[in-house]
């Protein structure tokens, strides 16, 4: 896993775990690393990964049940839940950036626009 600079290194690895439960490569029930090994994993410290699993355990993304492991305890509507806010997360990002280069909203809008216009032909 390659990490951002810019963002704390615990919530990219909460990001990740979002990004698997989304893609449905983790489901509920599924038991994910200990903190130990995902820490050796991706070569971070144990602290950091104690935090992020604590962070989805408050976001009940998981749950460690004593001497088992920690397991995905998502359902179909908290999956749809972390959808909608990575999706609102990474828009506003975007749309910060962009008016950050001085696109306004409308600039911004056709850009979109254009781009996933190009991007559907190339697709096709």
């Amino acid at each position: 896993m390659n990490f951002d600079a810019a963002q704390p290194i615990y919530r990219q690895i909460i990001d990740e775990f979002k990004k698997k439960i989304i893609r449905g490569e983790l489901k509920k029930g599924d038991r994910i690393p200990s903190q130990r090994e995902y820490a050796e994993m991706v070569r971070v410290n144990p602290n950091t990964v104690q935090r992020a699993y604590r962070e989805m355990e408050v976001m009940q993304m998981v749950e460690t049940v004593r001497g088992q492991g920690t397991f995905v305890v998502v359902d179909q509507a908290g999956l749809a839940s972390i959808k909608e806010d990575m999706a609102k997360s990474i828009l506003t990002y975007f749309v910060t950036e962009m008016n950050s280069l001085g696109y306004s909203d409308q600039d911004l809008a056709k850009a979109l626009e254009q781009y996933l216009r190009s991007k559907e032909a190339v697709d096709q």
